[in-house]
C-alpha cells in the first residue's frame, strides 16, 4: 500500500465520507427540519474531542465513538431546548455562538483538552488487525460502512411518518401546533439525531488524523456542509451524497492543475484555485438551482394523520 496515488485516493474517499456525514446531519436539521445550524462545526468538534480524549484515557475506540455520539446528541438536544423557540435568524446566531464557546473552551482548558497542543496518538478501530500496510484501507471500509448505515437509517426516517411530520413542521409549524402536535418535541428530536450524526463524523475525523487540535475545526466545515446540502438539494439525502463527491473532487482534483501553469507560484495558484472552485459551484447552481436531488412532496394533512 506504499503507492502515493493509492494513499491519496484513500485519503480523498475518507474526506468524502466525513463531509457527507456532516451534510446528512445538516440536511436532517435544516433540509427536513427547517432548523438553521451555523454552529455545526462546534458539535463536530465536540464529537471529535470526546472520542479522542476517551481513547487517550484508555477506552476502546468503538466505545469512545459510541460515547461521543451519545454526548453530542445530548448536548444538541439541550441546545435545542434553549434556542428552538427562536426564529431562523436568531437560532443561527445562537448555534454559532455555542460553537465558538466550545472552541474557546477546548482551546484554553488545558487541564482537560490539552489546549492548543492538541490530542495525539488517537487509536483507530481495528488498528493492527491486518497490519499497518492495510490500516488505511480497513479504516476506509469501516467509514464507508458507518456512512451506509447512517444513510439507510436517515432514508428510512425521511420516509417514515415522523419524517413527514418533520417536513410538515418545517413548512408550517403553526398548523402542526394547532392540530395538537408538539412542535418543540419534534424539533428537539430532529436536532438531537442530527447532533448524533455530527458526533460520528467528528469521531471519524479524530480517528483518521490520529491527532486533533482546535485549528482543525473552523467555520469552513459548516460551509462545506451547507454547500453539500444546497448543491445536492435541500431535503434530498441522495443529492447530498452526490454533491459531497462533486465538492471534494473540485477541491482536491483542482490541486493537480498546477502542473499546467508552471509560471504560477504555489500561493498564487492556491488563491486562483479557490476562485475557480467558487465559480464552478456557482455554475452548478445556475444549471441546477434546486440541486441534484429532489425532495418528495409531502401533504401536510396526510403527514399529521399518519404520524
Amino acid at each position: 500500500m506504499g503507492d502515493p496515488m493509492t494513499a491519496y485516493l484513500i485519503a480523498t474517499l475518507c474526506v468524502v465520507v466525513i463531509i457527507t456525514l456532516a451534510g446528512l446531519a445538516l440536511n436532517l436539521q435544516w433540509g427536513m427540519g427547517g432548523l438553521v445550524n451555523f454552529g455545526l462545526f462546534g458539535f463536530y468538534m465536540l464529537g471529535a474531542y470526546v472520542c479522542g480524549l476517551l481513547v487517550k484515557a484508555g477506552l476502546g475506540p468503538l466505545a469512545a465513538m459510541a460515547s461521543a455520539i451519545l454526548v453530542t446528541m445530548i448536548v444538541s438536544a439541550l441546545v435545542s431546548l434553549i434556542s428552538i423557540r427562536l426564529s431562523e435568524d436568531y437560532l443561527a446566531i445562537v448555534t454559532l455562538g455555542f460553537a465558538e464557546c466550545i472552541r474557546l473552551f477546548i482551546s484554553y482548558e488545558d487541564w482537560l483538552t490539552m489546549g492548543t497542543l492538541g490530542v495525539s496518538g488517537i487509536t483507530r478501530p481495528f488498528a493492527g488487525v491486518l497490519g499497518s500496510d492495510w490500516g488505511d484501507i480497513l479504516f476506509l471500509l469501516f467509514s464507508l460502512a458507518m456512512l451506509g448505515i447512517v444513510f439507510a437509517l436517515i432514508s428510512l426516517l425521511a420516509a417514515s411518518p415522523f419524517g413527514r411530520l418533520m417536513r410538515a413542521t418545517r413548512d408550517d409549524p403553526d398548523i402542526v401546533a394547532s392540530l395538537g402536535r408538539s412542535v418543540l418535541a419534534i424539533r428537539l428530536r430532529c436536532f438531537a439525531v442530527g447532533g448524533a450524526i455530527l458526533g460520528l463524523a467528528g469521531s471519524l475525523h479524530a480517528f483518521y488524523y490520529s491527532y486533533i487540535d482546535p485549528t482543525q475545526f473552523t467555520a469552513i466545515i459548516t460551509a462545506y456542509a451547507f454547500m453539500a446540502v444546497v448543491i445536492g438539494g435541500r431535503g434530498s439525502n441522495t443529492g447530498v451524497l452526490i454533491a459531497s463527491v462533486i465538492l471534494v473532487l473540485l477541491l482536491e482534483g483542482s490541486r493537480f492543475l498546477v502542473d499546467y501553469f508552471p509560471g504560477l507560484d504555489g500561493q498564487t495558484f492556491a488563491s486562483l484555485r479557490l476562485i475557480a472552485v467558487g465559480i464552478a459551484l456557482v455554475v452548478l447552481l445556475i444549471m441546477k438551482p434546486s440541486g441534484f436531488g429532489r425532495e418528495r412532496p409531502t401533504v401536510l394533512a396526510a403527514s399529521l394523520r399518519n404520524s
